[in-house]
């Protein structure tokens, strides 16, 4: 049986919790509290939040559990392999790969969309072209490019220095969220009655709030960056269901904050009607000045600082995994032969996404909201295996452990995960995706179609002790010539 190249084991709690919560925390935190409070008010859009933060740690027990009994690269991957075999595995890598590559492509073109509002002079430099409206310069480019390739080169130098660095921008974003809240509720112009009325009055509350929910996994997307990582663990694996507890937490608790830091500043309607570019940006401008959008700014690009590495470092992982089980191609399994990152996966997300500022920002758009199926794919696979995983009692001879709350919660997990695809792909839903990203969405099936009919040779020649071997590092007896294609452990239904 072919070695197996692993990771080293340098990625401390801290970090972990930094690389969960600071991937769930990027631009939209600072860019659309306006939008959401137009979808439900201000009390409206913090209980949906809330509520879709209790939903995500619905879903989080599963990932905890399994973490802890596979803690290998690959997360969601491996869980899909595990519980349905190689195909699905494919499947759920497949998709879940372009989402974490847009991720990191929409956080670069983030920051060049805070230096349009911030330095404007700077970014739109050198018109080049209009794009559905968006009108296209070199200065944003190039912050989006240098941004890319800063932090693919901070990457490659080793987990230990992404980790640190992802640590050190968490803590700088709590702090200034916090203290520019705090600012915002005690200035002398604002007022605690600009929240009123809580919900939004043009749109039945419960609406508002099931809108808000919808959100969840693109707005909490970052935990699931976890167990991409569980290979590097110098902790005990139990202790990440802790840590993600802990990063939803502190992510809802930062949306809400924006949302009050926007809404106390003046009556949230007359903002929601005025229409800004950029709500938020406005009225901290104008209660705080320019201390205000130095804060501002500063907690902006922790957010987007925070979400690039976290995603350079899930994708990366996430494609080693995938070339350590040949179903993309081995080379995205080697490491670097000095600092031991997976430095191929880096370079291709970093290539791929250079791309993507010349496109402007509203293409980008339609892709990621493309790719919020691929994540709410992996909450899917990941709670229905470890629903599998367990029996609700002793009835029946099984090797499944008993734990009939753990099977409960799973359940509940794999049906948020399916209510969630539905709201992005059932028509009419209040989160249904549009044309252009369907058509995306639909391109990128076909693509992955062909590439599996292409590999599908090689990849189901590959005995199953042999991935079992490279995707859960599990060592069985190589009986190839017998095998038959069943899930890597035996989860009946």
């Amino acid at each position: 049986m072919d070695n197996r190249v692993q990771l080293e084991k340098t990625f401390k709690p801290q970090w972990i919790w930094a690389i969960a919560l600071g991937s769930a925390i990027g631009w939209g935190c600072f860019i659309l509290p306006t939008e959401w409070m137009g979808m439900a008010g201000p009390l409206g859009a913090i209980i949906g939040l809330g509520i879709g933060a209790i939903l995500m740690m619905i879903i989080a027990i599963s990932y905890g559990v399994l973490i802890e009994k596979y803690p290998v690269s690959g997360g969601e991957f491996a869980y899909a392999y595990l519980g349905f075999g190689r195909d699905h595995a494919f499947v759920c890598g497949w998709f879940l790969t372009l989402g974490y590559i847009c991720i990191v492509a929409l956080n670069a073109s983030a920051l060049a969309l805070a230096g349009k509002f911030l330095l404007p002079s700077i970014t739109n430099f050198v018109f080049l072209y209009e794009i559905n409206g968006w009108q296209v310069y070199l200065g944003e480019i190039i912050i989006a490019t240098v941004a890319l390739i800063v932090f693919a080169y901070l990457n490659m130098k080793g987990a230990s220095l992404s980790g640190n660095l992802q640590y050190i921008f968490c803590i700088i974003l709590v702090a200034g969220v916090s203290l520019l809240t705090i600012s915002m509720i005690l200035s002398p112009t604002s007022d605690l009655s600009n929240l009123k009325p809580l919900f939004n009055p043009s749109v039945p509350t419960l609406s508002g709030i099931i809108a808000i929910i919808a959100i969840a996994p693109w707005a909490f997307v970052g935990f699931d960056n976890i167990p991409q990582a569980a290979e590097e663990f110098n902790f005990p694996p139990k202790k990440a269901f802790n840590l993600i507890i802990y990063s939803l937490i502190v992510a809802a608790g930062l949306y809400s904050f924006m949302i009050i830091a926007t809404a106390v500043a003046v009556p949230w309607q007359q903002l929601v009607e005025g229409k800004p570019i950029w709500g938020t940006g406005d009225v901290v401008s104008s209660t705080l000045g320019i201390i205000g959008i130095l804060l501002l700014a500063i907690s902006l690009c922790m957010g987007i600082f925070t979400g690039l590495n976290g995603f350079y470092v899930s994708t990366s992982r996430l494609m080693f995994a995938m070339g350590r089980a040949k179903v993309i191609p081995a080379v995205f399994s080697k490491l670097h032969p000095k600092y031991g990152t997976p430095y191929v996966g880096i370079i291709f997300t970093c290539a791929v996404c250079l791309i993507a500022p010349w496109f402007g920002r509203p293409v980008l758009l339609w892709i990621v909201d493309m790719s919020a199926t691929g994540v709410t794919i992996a909450y899917f696979y990941t709670c229905i295996t470890a629903y599998k995983l367990f029996k609700w009692n002793e009835s029946g001879p099984s090797e499944r452990e008993v734990a009939p709350v753990k099977k409960f919660f799973a359940l509940i997990g794999a049906i948020s995960g399916l209510a969630f695809l539905g709201l992005l792909l059932i028509p009419g839903s209040s989160s249904a995706l549009g044309t252009p990203s369907l058509i995306a969405l639909a391109i990128w099936t076909v693509l992955g179609i062909v590439f599996y009919l292409f590999k599908r040779k090689e990849y189901h020649q590959i005995s199953k002790s042999k991935l079992d071997y490279y995707i859960l590092g599990k060592t069985q007896p190589n009986n190839d010539s017998n095998e038959s294609e069943t899930p890597p452990v035996h989860l009946d239904a």
